[in-house]
């Protein structure tokens, strides 16, 4: 089976910015690699997910509760899997990048729930993704930690910079300072690999973050040969 390796982070973090650099590695490596994105905005399994983060079935994250949403990603990357990239992952050379995963789920909706809910959530959503859907599950999860204050500045930037429109997610601050809570909660339960991507308030420059994640990779990549 293909090795799959997920790149999480908040909004702004850097996740796009880091998979395409860990992609371009990769190839010039000579490595078999394919490189995904979710949601999948360019398929029209991502429908219910753009309604949700354009507001249409409420202006707050909490208007839709986490095990709805949830549903919402998930049948986007099962749609992807099934028709893009199942028979990729079945070579056992490929090597699949995913910027968000499953383990956004984990962040983004856990967030959404009390803090004695949590384990039952991740152990639900697990089994949901992983189990009842059969999509893969991640050998490799590397957790871009950025500071949530960080982050909505670099998302506030990039939307005046691009006209991009911010979404539910990225007009709640304190919706993302859950985020960040859940996150590496999540990310010490379940084993992903946290990457300090932060300087007191700043972001590390781009290069110095990609050799941590580069590192992180190679191991991988070599124990799994």
């Amino acid at each position: 089976m293909g090795r799959l390796i997920a790149i999480e982070g908040l909004d702004g973090s850097g996740k796009d910015t880091q998979s395409k650099l860990l992609y371009n590695d990769l190839i010039a490596q000579g490595k078999n690699v394919n490189l995904l994105s979710f949601p999948n905005y360019t398929s029209r399994s991502s429908a219910l997910v753009q309604m949700y983060l354009d507001g249409e079935f409420g202006t707050s994250p909490n208007s839709v509760n986490a095990y709805a949403a949830t549903t919402f990603f998930a049948v986007d990357r099962y749609a992807s899997y099934q028709k893009d990239w199942k028979n990729i992952y079945d070579d056992e050379d490929a090597v699949i990048l995913a910027n968000r995963y499953t383990t956004s789920n984990a962040i983004h909706q856990l967030a959404k729930l009390d803090r004695d809910e949590w384990d039952e959530y991740l152990e639900w959503l697990y089994d949901f993704e992983f189990n009842k859907l059969g999509l893969p599950k991640p050998g490799l999860v590397l957790y871009l930690e950025v500071k949530p204050e960080v982050s909505l500045e670099y998302v506030k930037k990039r939307s005046e910079e691009t006209g991009q429109k911010m979404d539910i997610h990225e007009l709640d601050e304190e919706y993302i300072a859950h985020c960040y809570k859940a996150a590496i909660y999540a990310a010490d339960k379940l084993g992903w690999e946290r990457i300090q991507c932060c300087n007191g308030d700043e972001l590390l420059p781009i290069d110095e973050i990609s050799e941590k994640i580069q590192e992180k990779v190679t191991m991988f990549l070599d124990v799994a040969e």
